[in-house]
């Protein structure tokens, strides 16, 4: 299965939620490296890690019973700016798995890691900020109200320092005007 059609069943039909999680724990995603995931050199195409990545945070939001709560609000995720560190390449066949947790928020952006693990050795992570719009304006929600929306305090954690340098440097962060 294509990753893109992998992320429409994420997103379609999501796996149950899991009962008591809070928007700051950890969201398990277990894959396997296909075919179609390899580029010529035989390893997973960096590409190919931003759709993994994506069916890993549809997974995330399905875990949180996300789904109905944002579409009840008409919000949707987009995501404003990633980057991923490649450590050791995921080869043909590979099972592996994507640890995505949210690591803070500003008033635009929640923050995420993302982090691919093989038999318990990191092989990538991946940093997105994300943001919500509302269907038909297309107006940004506020980040806090997206957290406390999926059960969450709507005080953020202080973000890690590489995390604001990053979403600093990118032009993502909240600025105060």
């Amino acid at each position: 299965m294509t990753r893109q059609l992998q992320l429409l069943v994420a997103s379609t039909m999501p796996r149950r939620a899991v009962p008591g999680r809070d928007p700051l724990d950890p969201s398990v995603t277990r894959l396997r490296v296909h075919p179609g995931d390899l580029d010529f050199y035989l390893h997973v195409n960096n590409g190919v890690y931003l759709q993994m990545m994506d069916v890993a945070r549809s997974n995330y939001i399905a875990d949180l019973g996300g789904f109905s709560l944002l579409k009840g609000k008409g919000w949707y995720p987009v995501v404003a700016a990633s980057t991923v560190k490649y450590r050791r390449s995921l080869q043909l066949w590979d099972r592996f798995e994507i640890t995505t947790r949210v690591v803070g928020w500003d008033e635009r952006v929640v923050y995420l890691e993302q982090v691919f693990t093989r038999r318990g050795d990191p092989c990538a992570r991946g940093l997105v900020a994300g943001r919500f719009l509302a269907r038909g304006s297309g107006d940004r929600v506020p980040a806090p109200d997206v957290v406390g929306l999926l059960g969450g305090d709507v005080v953020s954690p202080e973000l890690p320092d590489d995390v604001a340098a990053w979403a600093r440097a990118l032009d993502v962060a909240h600025r105060n005007v």
